[in-house]
């Protein structure tokens, strides 16, 4: 998936994509060429902070070749060399090749942005399981970076407690390689399994209508109640339905969220339930 956190820049757009984009989030300028060596190293130390940050602040990269004026406008002599923008302002800047730890306590420095303040809003309104306004503030982070990793997360969850599985299930399985990635694959079964219940695609045998109602709890919003369905149909049968009983009480405790006391304790239950 493209990234529209990592971009090129000319000096046609920098006004643009740079001074009026920071405005909204920082945006760090990596200015390179094509035959410095010492630039390649530090492009991919920025792309991969860029991509495991997941749009915190904007990557804009500068062909200092393609674009001489503005580059000795902004004063840039030697490269690499980077500066970052906030507000439409240069806030900080450095030059030459920087080890990792360095260039991200740079990045760091430069502060919660806007997307970080509205994810922690929608983060908490998650963990109030206030599924609709958690939507709300979930889809007003997308709307500005619509690939940005908490925010899709946050999305896919807020729809599968209101039962909303055929809109998540597009994020899930189309989700950017991040570090909230494991967290998306995990919710993929307990989507899916939705979907065909509402289907009728289950198969059917004595336990299936304790399956099918955990599944439409989770829909609901009453997950600990489906979660209790679910233990309780794996106490009759530890491998139903060839382990999918099992793989979607693990995203329902995926939906919950790591830092819920509530799935800690579930957790638990399950491990001694199952091992």
């Amino acid at each position: 998936m493209a990234f529209d956190h990592i971009i090129h820049i000319s000096e046609a757009d920098f006004h643009s994509q740079v001074l009026e984009h920071s405005t909204q989030q920082p945006v760090v300028v990596d200015f390179w060429a094509e035959w410095c060596i010492p630039c390649r190293g530090l492009d991919r130390i920025l792309e991969h902070l860029a991509e495991e940050a997941g749009g915190a602040f904007r990557l804009a990269k500068l062909d200092v070749d393609a674009n001489p004026r503005l580059a000795a406008q902004l004063g840039v002599k030697n490269i690499p060399a980077v500066k970052a923008f906030r507000n439409g302002q240069l806030v900080a800047e450095f030059n030459g090749i920087q080890p990792e730890a360095k260039v991200r306590e740079f990045l760091q420095a430069l502060g919660p942005t806007t997307y970080d303040l509205e994810a922690g809003r929608a983060e908490h309104l998650l963990a109030q399981e206030d599924w609709p306004a958690a939507e709300e503030a979930f889809r007003l982070i997308l709307d500005n970076n619509p690939d940005h990793p908490a925010g899709l997360l946050g999305l896919a969850k807020s729809l599968l407690a209101q039962g909303d599985f055929a809109g998540a299930l597009p994020i899930l399985r189309n989700f950017p390689v991040s570090k909230l990635y494991g967290q998306a694959e995990q919710l993929i079964p307990l989507a899916q399994a939705m979907a065909d219940d509402a289907n009728g695609n289950l198969a059917e045998d004595e336990l299936s209508a304790l399956f099918a109602n955990s599944l439409r709890l989770v829909g609901r919003g009453r997950l600990e109640a489906a979660l209790d369905g679910l233990l309780e149909l794996l106490r009759q049968d530890k491998r139903y339905a060839k382990g999918l009983a099992h793989r979607c009480a693990l995203g329902i405790l995926a939906l919950m969220g790591d830092q819920s006391p509530k799935a800690q304790t579930y957790r638990k239950e399950l491990a001694s339930l199952l091992f």
